[in-house]
Formats: C-alpha cells, sequence, structure tokens
C-alpha cells in the first residue's frame, strides 16, 4: 500500500466517523450560527474597520473547531502506537517515522475541513472581510491549530485510551470559552483567560481583522494585545505540550 493510498483511506475513515465529524465540523458550524450570524449585534463594524463582529466570532470559533482536529487525531495515533498498532507497522514496510508523517497530514486536512465550512457558511451569512484578510485568517487558524497535536498527543501518551482523547477533545470547549473564542470575556475572566493554551492562538488569527484590539459586548475596546505577549502564550503552551510528550515518551521506553 502507497502513502498516499494510507492517507486517503485514514482520512476517510476518520470523516465516516460520525462523532469525529460531528464535533470537529457540525459543533464549530451550529455554534458560529448561534454567536456569529443570529444576533443583531454580529453586523456591527469592528473598531479597526477590517470586517465586522460575525468575521471576529467566525475566526474564534473556527480556531476551536480546527484545534478539536489535531487534538483528536494526534491523540488517537498517540493511543494506536502505545497499544501494539506500533508492533504491527513493524511488521510492514511503513515505518514509525512515515506513519507518523501521514498522521500529521490527515490531521491537517481535518483541521482544515472546519475551517472552510465555518468560512463558507459565514460567506454566504452576515460576515464582512476583504479578500486578502480573510484568506489571512483561515491561513492562520490552521497553523494555529498545530499546537494543539501536541496537546492531543500528550494527552494520548499520558492515559492510552480512547476515552481519554475524548475528554481531552471535551476540556477544548472550556479552553475555547476562557480563549475569548466564542464571545468577547471581561474582568477577571479575560484576565484569567490571557494565560490559558487557545487564547494566544485565537488572537493571532484574528490579528489580520483585530490588529490586537479587545472587543467588549458593548461598544468600542477595552484594551490591545500587543503582538508579543500574543506569540509569547503561543510559545510557552507549545513548549509545555513539548515537554510534556518528551517525558511521558521517555517514561515509557524506559519500562520497556
Amino acid at each position: 500500500m502507497s502513502l498516499t493510498t494510507y492517507i486517503l483511506m485514514d482520512f476517510w475513515r476518520n470523516l465516516r466517523n460520525f462523532a469525529n465529524s460531528f464535533f470537529i465540523i457540525v459543533l464549530p458550524g451550529v455554534l458560529f450560527l448561534i454567536f456569529g450570524v443570529s444576533t443583531d449585534w454580529n453586523e456591527f463594524p469592528l473598531p479597526t474597520g477590517h470586517g465586522n463582529v460575525s468575521a471576529y466570532t467566525l475566526v474564534g470559533i473556527a480556531v476551536y473547531g480546527a484545534a478539536t482536529a489535531t487534538t483528536s487525531l494526534a491523540g488517537a495515533a498517540a493511543v494506536e502506537l502505545q497499544q501494539g498498532w506500533g508492533r504491527q507497522l513493524a511488521l510492514t514496510a511503513m515505518p514509525h517515522s512515515v506513519f507518523i508523517m501521514a498522521k500529521s497530514i490527515i490531521a491537517l486536512a481535518m483541521a482544515i475541513l472546519p475551517v472552510v465550512v465555518i468560512n463558507l457558511v459565514g460567506l454566504f451569512t452576515v460576515t464582512e472581510m476583504d479578500t486578502g484578510r480573510w484568506f489571512a485568517t483561515a491561513t492562520l487558524t490552521v497553523v494555529a491549530s498545530l499546537p494543539f497535536a501536541l496537546y492531543g498527543l500528550l494527552a494520548g501518551l499520558a492515559f492510552r485510551s480512547d476515552a481519554a482523547v475524548g475528554a481531552a477533545s471535551g476540556v477544548l470547549v472550556i479552553l475555547g470559552f476562557m480563549g475569548n473564542n466564542f464571545f468577547p470575556l471581561e474582568g477577571i475572566l479575560l484576565e484569567i483567560g490571557r494565560f490559558t493554551p487557545m487564547y494566544g492562538v485565537t488572537a493571532l488569527a484574528r490579528y489580520p481583522i483585530t490588529e490586537g484590539d479587545l472587543l467588549t459586548t458593548g461598544e468600542g475596546t477595552i484594551g490591545t494585545d500587543p503582538l508579543w505577549m500574543i506569540l509569547l502564550n503561543i510559545l510557552v503552551w507549545s513548549a509545555v505540550f513539548a515537554a510534556g510528550c518528551y517525558l511521558l515518551r521517555g517514561r515509557a521506553t524506559a519500562r520497556r
């Protein structure tokens, strides 16, 4: 079996999985219709003039959907290897490195799906952005999902069960809320949210339309996040997830 054939077959297998498709594609789409389309205030222009409030919400929910995709697929790949799939691969011509590359491509392809679907819904409803910023936010949304592949891998290495990976994906709802993905946070929730994993990647994906401005549920803004702070959040949490994966991988190897 060629690498391309394996990728296509495994991608189709994950796409046909109802639970995967629902939480990765359907649920984010429904959330966007609720938070980003159905209310009148979504048509208000952003203070920067680069789009409307619906565009702000669209990017946040698309980040959540893409992160759910990379979390669930990276975690499932880790569980497969931990539960003996690696020994089966050793009997084939596919080395672990190729398997990991294939899974990475599949995870990225699945992450693109909610981004495409939500952006299409926005395009045909009330979302307003110019073409260049639309492509920029969509690209950054996919890039923003990559640290959560490490998060999913960490969950898979730590607990070695599909249920644990599902729970890790479920935790993303809370992280999305604290990350300012669904609607603007204020006060103490915003201050706490700034230190959570999804805050930085969401702010980065929105940067082409917000330039760091923080929206309020009323009118205007309540401050600005500098780009260095956003990037620092992403780098720190990526390092935390990567370090956790390295330590757990080493512990598993030591037991063997």
